[in-house]
């Protein structure tokens, strides 16, 4: 696959061959120069923080890359983080404390976690955009900076905004510029890629030798939802490592991973049946099909998704292999 960029070496931490990924670097180049705020996007683990790297290093800004959670800050802490404070500001100040804009100065601050911020916080964040200026606690005289700001979430702004929960002003002035990363589940064509890449570096980390990947697990991992994404395929593999004894890596703790997550996945469905109800696969249908037709339906799907292995057709449809291969075996001979 063939991409024009002018900055290839920014983007080499990020493994992808995907076209929406290489979209993403060209628009960073287009806005790396803005001094606009940036949004940026995704589910948990996606690397939303590795992309807001990129920008900064593409920007080629002078200042430092300087990094803040605000989830769990309130106003208070958020304001003495971000704006600092002069020596007897409250009980306790007995000296100046730099905030992390001044810290950013010339350079770039990431807010992760940037819906969880409270609304007090917002109204100040939204004057450091709006005005470039701050006021450090217990100073009266305000401070102005240049650096750029990039905020990241992974919680949907336009719901906490519909909730009175995140202020529209602030919203629309975060995503001047905005880059949603699309989750690994949309990116399949990258998990082979991972997979070697995660190999190697596990085997380096714990100081053994690279083991080989059987067949099977691209398909495997390729038929689930990933709800942590890269973040969570990078410790599967490093567990599947740590245990590796053989040449041939296991699928073993893969499976078990799978396994739990389908649990949870179920569990999480189950206690809401609105969302069973919301999205039953049978809805669209003016006639249900039978037991028989919808039995027939998924295990035709399933070894469709597995590229017909038994064993991981099974697992999807939560029955033993004996039992699909008998189901496959019934088929086959009614057919002939």
């Amino acid at each position: 696959m063939s991409h024009t960029l002018e900055n290839k070496d920014v983007f080499a931490e990020i493994i992808t061959n995907n076209a929406e990924m290489f979209s993403i670097f060209q628009y960073i180049e287009s806005i790396a120069q803005s001094p606009q705020p940036v949004l940026i996007t995704g589910e948990t683990g996606v690397g939303k923080e590795l992309i807001a790297r990129c920008i900064h290093r593409v920007s080629a800004v002078n200042g430092s890359w300087v990094v803040v959670n605000v989830a769990g800050l309130d106003d208070t802490m958020f304001s003495d983080t971000l704006f600092g404070h002069v020596k007897g500001a409250f009980t306790g100040a007995n000296l100046t404390r730099r905030g992390m804009i001044e810290t950013a100065r010339g350079g770039t601050l990431f807010l992760d976690e940037i819906g969880d911020l409270s609304l007090a916080s917002q109204v100040k964040l939204l004057r450091l955009l709006q005005e470039g200026e701050y006021l450090p606690l217990g100073q009266d005289k305000p401070k102005y900076t240049d650096m750029h700001i990039i905020a990241a979430t992974n919680v949907d702004l336009w719901l906490l905004q519909r909730k009175g929960k995140f202020r529209k002003d602030l919203n629309f002035r975060l995503r001047t510029h905005h880059i949603h990363i699309p989750p690994l589940r949309d990116r399949l064509e990258d998990i082979p890629l991972l997979v070697e890449h995660f190999l190697e570096e596990a085997a380096q980390a714990l100081r053994k030798k690279k083991p080989t990947p059987p067949k099977e697990l691209s398909v495997l991992l390729k038929n689930y939802a990933f709800p942590g994404n890269i973040r969570e395929m990078k410790a599967m593999i490093y567990d599947a490592v740590s245990r590796h004894k053989s040449k041939v890596l296991s699928l073993d703790v893969f499976k078990e991973h799978i396994d739990q997550g389908h649990k949870n996945n179920f569990e999480m469905l189950e206690e809401n049946i609105s969302a069973i109800s919301e999205f039953h696969p049978f809805r669209p249908f003016r006639e249900l099909p039978s037991i028989k037709q919808a039995t027939h339906m998924l295990v035709e799907e399933a070894m469709r998704r597995s590229n017909g292995n038994q064993s991981i057709a099974a697992r999807m449809l939560g029955i033993s292999q004996p039992a699909l291969s008998k189901r496959l075996k019934s088929r086959a001979k009614k057919a002939s």
